[in-house]
Parts: C-alpha cells; sequence; structure tokens
C-alpha cells in the first residue's frame, strides 16, 4: 500500500468503525421485531454512518493537532497530523471530502425511506444529518470545541444511542417507538463508557493540553465510578428491554455482558491510566458483538408473547 495511502486509512481509524455500526444494527433488530425491513435502507445507513466516523475521525486528528493535544505524553496510539504523515491542510481537506460524501449518503438515506413525497420527514432528517455531520466535527474542532467542555459523553450518547437505535428505527417503521428508548439507552452508554475509558487513560495529558473532559472535571476515580454506572445502565436497558417488549422476548444476548463484566472488574482496579489503553478495542468490539447478538436473538429466538 502507498505510503500516502497507509496514512490515510490511518487517519480513518477503521479500529473505530464496529462501535459506530452497533446502533444501526441494533436499531434495524427492533424494527424487524415488529415485520419491518428494507434490505437499501440498511446498507445505506451502514454506509452513513462509516461516513460520519471517518468524517469525525479525520476532524478530531485535525482538531487535536493544532491545539496541540496530541504530543508526547499522549498514551494512544499517534496520530497522523501528529506524526507528520498527514499535514493540516491535507487532513482539512480530508475533511471536507468526507463531509461532502456523507451529505450524499445522508440524501440517498433518506429518499429510500421516504420517497420524494413525505417532505416534514426529508426535512427532519436531513436536518439530523446535518447535526450528525456538524457534531463529528465539533468535538474537537473550533475554539468552541465541546469535547473540550467535558460535553463529549453527552453528545455521544445522543448521536450514538438515541438518534442511531431511533432514528434508524424509524426510518422503517415510519413512526417512533418508545420501546426503541431502552436498547438506545444501552448502546448510548456503552459508547460513553468507550469514550470514558479514552479520557481516563489520557486524563493527565488532557488536563495539561486544556482539555477539559469529564474525567479531568470530575478526577481519575469518580471517573471510574462513572464507568461501572455506564455498564450498569447498558445492562439494565436490554434487561427491561427483553421483559417490556409486547412482541417476544428473550435473554441469550445477554451472555455478551460476560466479558463486558469482566473487564470491569479490570477497570476498576487499574490505578495506571496507561494500561487502560487494550480496554478501548476490548469494550468497542464488546458492544459491536452485543448489537450482532441482539439482532441473531430475536431473528432467530424469540419467545412471542401470548
Amino acid at each position: 500500500m502507498p505510503t500516502k495511502l497507509k496514512s490515510w486509512v490511518s487517519a480513518a481509524r477503521l479500529r473505530t468503525l464496529p462501535l459506530s455500526l452497533s446502533g444501526i444494527i441494533t436499531g434495524t433488530a427492533i424494527a424487524k421485531i415488529y415485520g419491518y425491513y428494507d434490505t437499501s435502507i440498511f446498507v445505506a445507513a451502514l454506509l452513513t454512518t462509516v461516513a460520519f466516523q471517518i468524517t469525525s475521525n479525520f476532524a478530531n486528528d485535525y482538531g487535536d493537532g493544532v491545539k496541540g493535544t496530541d504530543n508526547e505524553d499522549r498514551i494512544g496510539p499517534q496520530r497522523a497530523m501528529q506524526s507528520g504523515a498527514l499535514s493540516a491542510q491535507e487532513l482539512k481537506r480530508g475533511i471536507w471530502v468526507a463531509i461532502g460524501v456523507s451529505l450524499i449518503l445522508v440524501v440517498l438515506t433518506i429518499l429510500l425511506a421516504f420517497g420524494w413525497q413525505a417532505w416534514p420527514r426529508l426535512l427532519v432528517f436531513f436536518l439530523l444529518g446535518g447535526l450528525s455531520i456538524w457534531a463529528a466535527i465539533r468535538y474537537t474542532v473550533g475554539e468552541q470545541a465541546y469535547g473540550y467542555r467535558g460535553l463529549g459523553d453527552l453528545f455521544v450518547f445522543l448521536f450514538f444511542g438515541v438518534l442511531a437505535v431511533c432514528g434508524t428505527t424509524y426510518l422503517y417503521t415510519k413512526t417512533f417507538m418508545v420501546i426503541s428508548l431502552l436498547p438506545a439507552l444501552t448502546i448510548g452508554a456503552l459508547s460513553v463508557a468507550v469514550l470514558n475509558l479514552n479520557n481516563l487513560r489520557d486524563h493527565l495529558s488532557d488536563k495539561k493540553a486544556g482539555k477539559n473532559t469529564l474525567v479531568v472535571k470530575m478526577g481519575y476515580d469518580k471517573g471510574k465510578l462513572f464507568h461501572v454506572l455506564l455498564i450498569l445502565l447498558a445492562l439494565l436497558g436490554m434487561v427491561l428491554f427483553g421483559y417490556l417488549n409486547a412482541v417476544c422476548s428473550t435473554y441469550w444476548h445477554l451472555l455478551v455482558f460476560l466479558p463486558i463484566l469482566w473487564q470491569l472488574r479490570r477497570v476498576w482496579l487499574q490505578e495506571e491510566p496507561v494500561k487502560l489503553d487494550p480496554e478501548l478495542k476490548v469494550l468497542a468490539l464488546s458492544t459491536f458483538a452485543l448489537a450482532l447478538a441482539f439482532y441473531m436473538d430475536y431473528h432467530y429466538f424469540c419467545i412471542f408473547v401470548e
């Protein structure tokens, strides 16, 4: 692979994609439980989410790079701009290309779901798509970047959880299903937990660089307590969904929480932030595995309610 192409692939951070796809898979599973599915919508939604995530990754690389947050104190893998593999100008152009691709995919997904006639829905979802792109960029870019003000966790919960799961379900069903908020709580809480692990790992370098994440504000020990709360909320969301779902219920997918809870023990006992780095990948892939298990469980092992 040519060196420059390899740099762009590295900047895209493909390892982050499974987590971003978890909400789409979960929302699709909920729609299928109630008899709704469309392959074209599913594929378009997945591609749109991938475009959003790559836009976010380019923007984070650029934003943290120009602010000096990515420096020798950072524990995680070296970023493209930090290493000099890509310049600030190159990353900026990459962000604009990613935005363009994202907008095209947003329009395609909306049209596949609603057609040309449903103007109110078209406008609402186009606005939501625009907000998703804005959120992807403004996490680290700009003087008022919300990731530097302790708001990253809230935005991740809303966009990776509520919007991804409930929005995807709506694309199929054309109606808001209150029950979908419970799996959205699960995926949102686990996505925030991944971010929280990242912030726990980097809390010393973030504080030094002026990046006031929630962990920087609350401290390392309270950050670990917050992590426990997130995992328990995620488990609660899935348990309640199985209990309250009016069509059918099943719980085999909850087995995925066994490695998540075992990891929670490791995080709780860990006093050295640098050793949290491998845990990010474990939790991100566990969240993706949970989404897949949720889909398969309700597709094949659903026990229908009388």
